[in-house]
């Protein structure tokens, strides 16, 4: 009792009593807080006083923010009544705020602790809409991309055959070079026809045909195999018909063959009768010859498999008898 009576007469005592009664550091920073939060008309919860706290951080002290983590912090700075922020009839924590530093303190780094649930916020429900749909969209991806692959591959053997397929020729054309062979009657000699017999006589006429045949390619032979049909006729009537002789022509090579023609039974009207008496007093007799004769095509070793050939020749011969000529013949082939 005797020493708390002598430090009241001390000026050191009253000093120390006006510091005991001015409020602490964090009381201040509380205060400073809460009267910023009142003058924004915000919700006093822990986001607006946290964002106070920041915006305040030039005003306070270097130790202001340190409390809790270094106990051992310098002395409390001065603090001066604040001409910005009004007197309110609060506690005298909220008195607090009239006090501001003289002296700013020196820039610095600050070790601010805010609550977990200050930074660490639950997100909004709509989020978890959000992440669903976009899990739904995904997942939608993941299978159109899965299927496009399945049929992908099972589509790829499809192509490749298609591709082989359409390359094939065009390689063997190059590497072969094929050509078509070439066909030309060189002697058609005629009998069987009088002409100046009566109308209704029967005639058995008969072509002994000489045929060139050429074969210009290097690398492809050639099989004429049997089953051919060859026919003779004049004006769209049929006069007699023959085969074509089967044989294998080589490479590079022409072939002079002959084929005979026959037939039976043949009657001619009177009008056909005197166009071929006219047609032969021109020495011009038209007359048209048509081929049909399997073949098969030889390259190296590798035999392909039966194509049927056809060969038209128009042949035009002076006369109807054994002497006759070939004026002018033009043969054409078809596959």
């Amino acid at each position: 009792m005797k020493k708390s009576t002598a430090c009241s007469n001390s000026s050191a005592c009253r000093k120390e009593k006006e510091q005991r009664k001015q409020p602490k550091p964090r009381e201040r920073t509380l205060a400073v807080a809460h009267e910023y939060c009142i003058r924004k008309r915000m919700p006093l919860h822990n986001w607006c006083q946290g964002q106070a706290l920041y915006l305040a951080r030039p005003l306070l002290p270097d130790n202001m923010f340190t409390d809790r983590v270094h106990p051992d912090a310098l002395p409390e700075p001065h603090f001066s009544p604040s001409p910005d922020l009004p007197d309110t009839p609060r506690s005298s924590a909220s008195s607090a705020q009239n006090f501001i530093p003289k002296h700013p303190p020196s820039p610095g780094d600050y070790v601010v602790q805010v609550q977990k649930d200050q930074i660490f916020r639950v997100p909004p429900p709509e989020n978890a809409r959000r992440m669903a749909t976009y899990a739904r969209r995904s997942a939608s991806r993941r299978r159109r991309s899965s299927c496009l692959c399945c049929l992908a591959w099972a589509a790829a053997p499809f192509l490749i055959l298609l591709l082989l397929a359409t390359a094939t020729p065009g390689v063997l054309y190059l590497v072969l070079r094929p050509a078509q062979p070439a066909y030309s009657i060189d002697a058609l000699p005629v009998t069987g026809f009088n002409l100046s017999s009566s109308a209704s006589a029967v005639l058995s006429p008969a072509f002994l045909a000489t045929v060139r045949a050429e074969n210009p390619n290097k690398k492809i032979g050639i099989y004429y195999l049997r089953g051919s049909d060859v026919t003779a006729s004049y004006g769209g009537v049929r006069l007699c018909h023959g085969e074509w002789p089967a044989f294998f022509q080589e490479r590079r090579n022409v072939t002079t063959f002959k084929m005979t023609l026959t037939g039976s039974g043949i009657r001619l009207s009177s009008a056909m009768r005197q166009d071929l008496l006219t047609a032969q007093n021109r020495r011009q007799v038209p007359l048209r010859i048509d081929v049909k004769v399997p073949v098969r095509v030889k390259v190296g070793s590798v035999t392909s498999w039966t194509v049927t050939v056809k060969v038209r020749c128009d042949v035009t011969v002076d006369k109807l008898t054994a002497d006759s000529k070939v004026v002018s013949e033009s043969c054409s082939l078809k596959l």
